[in-house]
């Protein structure tokens, strides 16, 4: 029987956001108990609230929206990499098996920060010249275990520039604490949300 792993965040009121982001709420407008015939809700959050996916139109002026994000990107195989720091620069990529690979989920220390509702600046990130290399090698899809690409407040913004605008998807805030480096099939669903720069989304590997 293959093993599917859920790498989502949960939604709630309480959880990690980003600072700035609308936080996630949500409230119940009808109940069986109330003498309704249903029990029904309604939610409000930001696209970059819990694990989505960036789109090219996230920082580039005019890119297509989360809707356009060829699907054939978001479920394949993928391979998870088990980084022991926070900087994913092109002197860490060198260093590890990436031959073949165009999808890669990249587990630091970040993973143990995620489930913490207060925000941690200091969390791994993709450099520049690491998203430079990431591209330069093919790869259509990222995936990071913090809430962000970049480093926080980095100028610029180089590494979502850099992914976003040769097409590569960016996933930020997938939960790979436990998950066991190698190789999985990535199967990512974000809401198709017309012209959105993002979305969120239910993310599984199946092994």
């Amino acid at each position: 029987m293959d093993t599917i792993i859920d790498i989502t965040m949960p939604l709630h009121s309480d959880m990690l956001l980003y600072p700035g982001s609308p936080p996630f709420s949500v409230e119940q407008y009808r109940s069986i108990s109330s003498g309704d015939t249903s029990n029904n809700s309604r939610f409000s959050m930001g696209t970059h609230v819990g694990t989505h996916v960036d789109a090219p139109g996230h920082y580039v002026d005019g890119g297509p929206g989360i809707d356009m994000v060829d699907p054939a990107i978001l479920i394949g195989p993928c391979r998870v990499f088990d980084l022991a720091g926070k900087q994913i620069s092109a002197a860490v990529l060198r260093g590890l098996d990436m031959a073949g690979v165009t999808r890669a989920l990249f587990r630091t220390p970040s993973s143990d920060d995620l489930a913490d509702p207060e925000f941690n600046p200091d969390f791994a990130h993709v450099t520049g010249d690491g998203a430079e290399y990431l591209a330069e090698m093919g790869v259509k899809l990222v995936g990071v275990d913090y809430l962000s690409l970049d480093r926080y407040k980095a100028p610029g913004h180089p590494a979502h520039h850099t992914l976003l605008g040769a097409g590569v998807a960016v996933i930020e805030g997938v939960v790979l604490s436990g998950v066991e480096p190698g190789d999985y099939e990535l199967i990512c669903c974000p809401l198709k949300i017309a012209g959105a720069e993002a979305a969120p989304a239910r993310v599984f590997l199946r092994r």
